[in-house]
Order: structure tokens, then C-alpha cells, then sequence
């Protein structure tokens, strides 16, 4: 590969790593980026979760340091996340990506909606909605739904544990990304069991953005926790707008 393919790889590495931290979706940039450069599907999607958990889990670390997240929702979600998310993986091929790609376009414009007209969500923590019923049920949702939907096909499963997180459980923005950070790095890391099993790992390049995204990540990290929750509501709502553009895109053209 021509070394301005990589650098150009190993920037939009850092830009994944940014956007993860904040709200998830930095497979928005890092996926197309990898098939761009020539890197057929099934490798691109491999080695992207190869650099995406290296990225993810250090900005887990990094909220863990300063903010508060559920242990008793994201310690067990995180382990049943690597779970369904290897399964999602293995039927990946058994599933059409133009089939679950409308679904996928439809839930992300609902969430855009939702965000839109209740410009308080996440705002402030909600700790009267924390009840056992709820966690239980956000523990399903997030280690086992969507977990399961990023093995098969990825785009806005940080954002969709975002928004869960804030709507069953009644996080605010920051304490919600960094709950769904530790369920994050056990969905790639689910993922990528299985990816490294059946041998698609590009595991040179993959370590190399493995770095930068880890750079991104931090930076990320440290200005969500920073600016708080309307920051990153703000950029959530970008993020979810051009996951849309992007999987039309792929559709339709």
C-alpha cells in the first residue's frame, strides 16, 4: 500500500478515535477510509474493530478516571457484549447489509428526531427512572441487542448505547458515553475474536491506527468531559445526520 494510502488511513484513525469518544460512530470515517484504500469488505470491517477497541477502551479509561459510569448496567453488558457481538459477527454473512441498512437509516432518523424535540434529554441525570426493572432491561438492550447489531454490521452502536442508556436509565450525555465506552470495547472485542479466528486481520496496519486512534480517543475523551453534556448532545446530533447521508449513500447510489 502507497505510503500517502496510509497516512491518509492513520488520520481518519484519529478522527475515529475523537468521534468514538464523544458519541460513538467513528467507523463513519475509519470504515470507508480502509475500502477506499483498496481493502476488500470483510478485512476493512476486521481490521477496523482491531483499531476501534484499541481506541474505545482507552477512552473508557479515561472516563472511568473523572466520571461516574453504571457498573451494575456496563460491567455485565460489557460481558455479554462479547458474546453477542462474536455471534453477530459469525452470521454477518448470512445478512444483507441492504436489507438492515433502511432499518438502520429509520431507527438513526428516529433518534435525530427524538434528540431534536426533547432538548432535554441527557441534559441532567434522572435517577428516579434507575429502577431494577430498568437496569435489567438496559442490560439487555446494550449487551445483547446491540451488541449483537454491531458483530453484523456496526454504524451507531456507540450512539444507540448513548441514547438507551439515556432514555431507561436517565444518564446525562456524559455519564451514558462513558458507560457505553466499557460496552463498546466488549463489542469489538467480541467482534474481533471472531474476525481474528477466521484470519481477515490486517494486524500491521491495523496496530498503526490502532495508535492513532487511541490518540483520538483521548482527545475525544477529555473534551466531551470537558464541555459536558450539550457538547456532546451537539455533536451527536451531527453524528447521526451523516451516519444517515452516508448509509443512503450506500443504498441508493
Amino acid at each position: 500500500m502507497p505510503l500517502e494510502q496510509v497516512l491518509v488511513l492513520l488520520v481518519a484513525a484519529a478522527g475515529a478515535g475523537w468521534v468514538d469518544a464523544v458519541v460513538g460512530g467513528g467507523g463513519l470515517l475509519q470504515l470507508p477510509a480502509l475500502m477506499v484504500a483498496g481493502v476488500p469488505p470483510v478485512q476493512a470491517m476486521a481490521t477496523n474493530k482491531l483499531s476501534s477497541v484499541f481506541g474505545t477502551a482507552s477512552a473508557a479509561v479515561a472516563y472511568a478516571r473523572t466520571t461516574k459510569f453504571d457498573r451494575q448496567v456496563a460491567l455485565p453488558g460489557a460481558g455479554l457484549a462479547v458474546v453477542s457481538a462474536g455471534l453477530g459477527a459469525s452470521a454477518a454473512a448470512a445478512i444483507s447489509a441492504e436489507v438492515l441498512r433502511p432499518v438502520v437509516m429509520a431507527v438513526l432518523l428516529s433518534v435525530a428526531a427524538f434528540v431534536t424535540l426533547r432538548p432535554a434529554l441527557g441534559s441532567m441525570p434522572q435517577p428516579h427512572l434507575r429502577t431494577r426493572n430498568r437496569i435489567t432491561a438496559a442490560v439487555a438492550v446494550a449487551g445483547v441487542g446491540i451488541a449483537f447489531y454491531d458483530g453484523i454490521m456496526g454504524p451507531g452502536t456507540g450512539t444507540f448505547l448513548i441514547i438507551a442508556f439515556t432514555t431507561i436509565l436517565g444518564l446525562d450525555f456524559v455519564s451514558a458515553s462513558a458507560s457505553a465506552k466499557i460496552i463498546n470495547t466488549g463489542t469489538n472485542l467480541g467482534a474481533l475474536f471472531v474476525f481474528a479466528w477466521q484470519g481477515h486481520l490486517l494486524w500491521g496496519l491495523g496496530l498503526g491506527m490502532a495508535l492513532c486512534n487511541i490518540a483520538g480517543a483521548q482527545v475525544g475523551a477529555r473534551m466531551a468531559l470537558r464541555r459536558g453534556a450539550g457538547f456532546v448532545r451537539i455533536v451527536l446530533l451531527v453524528v447521526v445526520v451523516a451516519m444517515v447521508i452516508r448509509l443512503g449513500w450506500q443504498q441508493f447510489a
